[in-house]
């Protein structure tokens, strides 16, 4: 009788092939039934095996082909391992002979190189000239670039050069970082703007070192602001010559900029971008998220431009205001009894506080009057007055009588005090495309008769 006896194909191997090819339109994320896979669900989609001698001739014991050697190895527990602190460089890129080794790491050369890892991860690289600069957590160093440092035994740095990629890694002065915000850094020149949010402060990397520019006036409120910041972003303006921080927490958030002119810090700003950068002398913000002002922006658009407009971000016009103290003779007592102004018209004062608490009747824009009864009417309104292209106003003390006080309020001549802190505020609305300037705020004052 017949039996079916199972062949067993030593020394052969076994080819699988497909025999019909299936032509069909499949979305990316659609699975189709006619796809070829292991399980045939269609039926002209067939397979057809191969059996393949692996000895040369099919002889017996015949030379067998070698399968080689295996260039890996299967761990038992293969772990990724994350060399935060380390670079690491590829082959060379040549366009002008067509040679491009920018896949190929060597494991048979040196081509890492490890920072302190008690330092952070690097989170910024910067390649400035023949040199690499690494940003850390917690500390700003750079790598020479084909060539390394040999100190003398005065401690004298020597460069010499050699065949390293990335030769030794020199840290600056300064135990300060980036901490998480590699978006917070900027450039221009030879300076380099970063923000250090873990010690609350916001920095620049120059030709004489790191030096701490939130501490130019405002080191509270970067302490304050940074460390409750969740988004920060920064970037240079290269039309205004200013280096742009932004500080996003929730729905709140600050812009600020600082100006290496005066060596402070010089505005507020109302608008809130994601991104910002320049091109071409030009300042661009960007909005990515789906709201209201999604796009691309330029910032400092000239009038000229259909919808442009002084203090306007993002079709959305805001009022200017500038904050100033005046405080002139500080250890004396004073009567602030006038607010004069040289600019341009429209600016109002908003608010006027003096040290003791005294405040000030707000002070009206200049409105140019042009018949007599228009004029005999200003008289009695509280505005700014012109007078050889200069604006001034009387003050009126609007205080309450406090404990003890026999003359107060308009019974009194201004505002007494030390020093005094008033609001000037532009309303943009009036005057949208011209420029309205403020060059300088005074008070007429005397000495207080205590």
């Amino acid at each position: 009788m017949s039996a079916t006896i199972e062949v067993k194909y030593f020394n052969t191997f076994l080819i699988k092939k497909l025999k019909d090819v299936v032509e069909a339109s499949v979305k990316p994320t659609t699975p189709f039934a006619n796809v070829p896979s292991d399980y045939i669900s269609n039926a002209d989609v067939t397979y057809d095996w191969y059996i393949e001698e692996s000895r040369i001739r099919g002889g017996y014991n015949n030379t067998i082909v070698d399968l080689g050697v295996k260039a890996y190895l299967d761990e038992l527990e293969p772990l990724q391992q994350d060399r935060f602190n380390t670079l690491i460089y590829s082959g060379i890129f040549n366009s002008r002979t067509g040679i491009n080794n920018t896949n190929q790491f060597s494991v048979g050369q040196d081509i890492t190189r490890s920072t302190d890892p008690a330092n952070g991860k690097i989170m910024k690289l910067y390649a400035e000239d023949t040199n690499l600069i690494i940003f850390q957590q917690n500390k700003v160093s750079r790598a020479l670039i084909d060539k390394n440092a040999v100190y003398s035994a005065e401690g004298n740095a020597s460069i010499t050069s050699t065949p390293l990629v990335i030769g030794q890694i020199v840290a600056y002065a300064g135990e300060y970082g980036i901490s998480n915000d590699p978006f917070s850094f900027a450039v221009h020149g030879y300076r380099k703007y970063f923000t250090d949010k873990s010690r609350g402060s916001v920095l620049r990397l120059s030709t004489d070192g790191i030096t701490e520019i939130s501490s130019y006036g405002m080191h509270d409120f970067f302490r304050d602001e940074l460390a409750e910041s969740d988004i920060i972003r920064g970037g240079w303006d290269a039309h205004s010559k200013n280096y742009v921080l932004n500080l996003k927490n929730g729905n709140s958030y600050k812009t600020v900029t600082f100006d290496e002119g005066v060596l402070g810090w010089t505005s507020f700003f109302d608008y809130n971008p994601d991104f910002v950068t320049s091109l071409k002398n030009n300042f661009y913000s960007l909005k990515i998220t789906a709201n209201a002002g999604q796009g691309v922006w330029l910032q400092n658009a000239p009038a000229v431009l259909n919808g442009a407009a002084y203090g306007k971000f993002y079709e959305t016009l805001y009022d200017s205001n500038v904050t100033i103290v005046l405080n002139k003779e500080p250890s004396l007592v004073k009567n602030f009894k006038t607010i004069n102004y040289e600019g341009g018209d429209g600016w109002q004062l908003e608010s006027m506080i003096a040290s003791s608490g005294d405040v000030s009747v707000p002070v009206g824009k200049y409105t140019l009057q042009t018949s007599l009864s228009a004029l005999e009417s200003d008289l009695f309104v509280n505005n700014f007055k012109r007078k050889e292209n200069k604006f001034f106003a009387n003050l009126i003390n609007i205080s309450p009588a406090t404990e003890g006080e026999i003359l107060w309020g308009q019974s009194s001549t201004g505002l007494k005090g030390f020093f005094s802190t008033i609001k000037m505020k532009f309303d943009n609305s009036t005057s949208p495309t011209i420029k309205k300037e403020l060059f300088a705020v005074s008070s007429d004052i005397v000495e207080s008769s205590y």
